[in-house]
Parts: C-alpha cells; structure tokens; sequence
C-alpha cells in the first residue's frame, strides 16, 4: 500500500448520493468563492470508488484556497442523508503538512495520495500527490522508527489504562481505551511497515488488530517494543535521554 497510485478513474455510481452532494458543494464553493478555490476535491472511500456507497456514508471534502483565511470554513454536517466533512486548507499550508511523517502518518497520507478532483485546473492535487511521495522516498529509516516509538507510547499508555479500568470494573471506559490502543499499536505496525491506512477501521482491520483482547493488544505492543529496540532504541530510556531527545 506504501507505494499506492492515483486510480486513473473512478465510476461516479449514478445511484452514489455523495457524488451528487460533492459535486453540488463543489459547484457552491466555485460560485461563492471564485477568487479563491485553486482546487476541491474528494478522498477516502469515495475517491477509491470501491465501496457500496449506501446509507448514511461519508464524503470527505477538500478545498484549497490561495491563501490562508479565504473560502468556506471548514465544516461538518449531513446534506440531502450524506454527511459531507469539509476539509478547507491554504495550498503552502496543505503543502506543508504533506511533507510532515508524523506518528499519524499511517491514517493522513491517503488523503494526500489518493484524492479524485471535482475542481482542479492547474494540476494542484498531482502536486500535492508528488510532494509527499517525494518525501517519502527522502524519509531516512530512523524517521519513521522515531515516529512509532512516540505512536507506541500512546498505545502502551492506553493499554494501560484499559488494563487499570478493567480490574476497576469500569468497562465502558475500558473497552474506549482499548480502542485507543488498538489503533495506535496499528499505526506502529504501519510506520514500521510504511504502509498508509484509508482510515481508523482499515488500520486496524489489515493490521489484525480489529477484535483484539486486551492480553492479544499486550502481546503485540510487547513485539513492538522489541522490534523499536532493534532498531536503534529501546522504549524505556533515561532521564537524560528524555531530556537530550
């Protein structure tokens, strides 16, 4: 998944309710702020075009404006039974946090790669598709071992606290931060691995990670650790290597 093209095309289902919404907001976006969307687009399942589309789905939105400040807010909110999740960035901006590996990388970097335009007449996506896969073929090893160690943290911090919440009997709480956990363990997997997620559900899906126990969540941070200390560092540390970092 790491080295993930753009689809050549994808079959705008006439039947698809959020193409018809997305192509709406987009025609809105166009005719309100014409001095300033430089590209709209869609990512997520919508731009792979390999889901049913049905009930209540969500079409994920990007508006790039010139410069910072100008277009529509950023908004969230059901239009016509889609619920439509409006993204609105300046491009140097958006540009920007393209180039970034941070410890989320494996859940952002689809939409940077695998978007499909509704308005895009200078190429801008093709440049923001290039811009970071450019940066992922700079990225040094050690970039994306630092990354993992910092998402392995908030996993082992999470397990804990899921642990700690279960023997209080306090389940619903435990099971939240299970999931917590669940799914930083599988951004670990993915930094590791370099392989990008669409979302919270595909990381922890194709990680094997979806269902997983509370001992099984254990026994896989444990394997992380081992393998973060191979690769350069272990996950315990010193004061001074805390301070120095």
């Amino acid at each position: 998944m790491s080295a993930r093209s753009e689809p050549a095309g994808v079959d705008r289902g006439l039947d698809d309710r959020r193409w018809t919404v997305a192509e709406r907001v987009a025609e809105a976006v166009r005719r309100r702020f014409p001095a300033d969307a430089l590209a709209i687009a869609v990512h997520g399942p919508l731009a792979h075009g390999d889901d049913d589309g049905g009930g209540d789905r969500e079409a994920g939105m990007l508006v790039v404006t010139y410069r910072p400040g100008t277009g529509p807010p950023p908004a969230t909110r059901r239009v016509d039974g889609v619920l439509v999740d409006l993204t609105v960035a300046a491009a140097e901006d958006y540009l920007a946090q393209a180039r970034v590996l941070s410890p989320l990388w494996p859940l952002t970097a689809d939409r940077y790669v695998t978007t499909q335009p509704l308005h895009d007449p200078t190429g801008w996506l093709r440049t923001l598709r290039d811009e970071h896969l450019g940066r992922l073929a700079r990225a040094r090893p050690a970039e994306f071992s630092t990354a993992a160690r910092q998402a392995w943290y908030r996993g082992s911090a999470a397990h804990s606290r899921a642990a700690r919440l279960a023997e209080w009997y306090e389940t619903d709480q435990a099971l939240l931060m299970l999931g917590e956990a669940r799914l930083a363990a599988a951004t670990v997997t993915g930094l590791l691995s370099r392989t990008y997620f669409r979302d919270p559900g595909d990381a922890v899906r194709r990680t094997g990670l979806a269902g997983a126990d509370m001992t099984e969540v254990g026994v896989v941070l444990a394997r992380q650790a081992e393998e973060l200390a191979a690769r350069g560092r272990a996950v315990d540390g010193t004061v001074d290597e805390l301070l120095s970092a």
